[in-house]
């Protein structure tokens, strides 16, 4: 069993940042991919990034070039830096691992709110 805790959501105005955490506890989660969604009112929840265990990223079309994800695996934390915000960045941020292939755990969610 794994739990997943996110932080570092807010309010900022556009063109700021904003730096998500995750950290997993109840195993170990270096030996699987993890990543970060986000679901926006209305709308269907959405792959933002991804890394792999050996930390190979894959980021969605609208967030490459500004958001990068990394990981700690001796913190079992992964993040997410967001550069350059934009008001439809607005959403709930979730994190995901997938253990052993078939196994999806969720964090609570974090909101992320871009306004002047």
């Amino acid at each position: 069993q794994v739990q997943l805790v996110e932080s570092g959501g807010g309010l900022v105005q556009p063109g700021g940042s904003l730096r998500l955490a995750c950290a997993a506890s109840g195993s170990s989660v270096r030996l699987y991919p993890m990543g970060w969604y986000r679901q926006a009112p209305g709308k269907r929840r959405e792959l933002v990034a991804r890394i792999s265990s050996g930390g190979n990223m894959n980021y969605a079309d609208s967030v490459k070039g500004r958001f990068t994800i990394s990981r700690d695996n001796a913190k079992n934390t992964v993040y997410l830096q967001m550069n350059s915000l934009k008001p439809e960045d607005t959403a709930v941020y979730y994190c995901n691992v997938l253990v052993s292939g078939r196994i999806d755990y969720w964090g609570q969610g974090t909101q992320v709110t871009v306004s002047s």
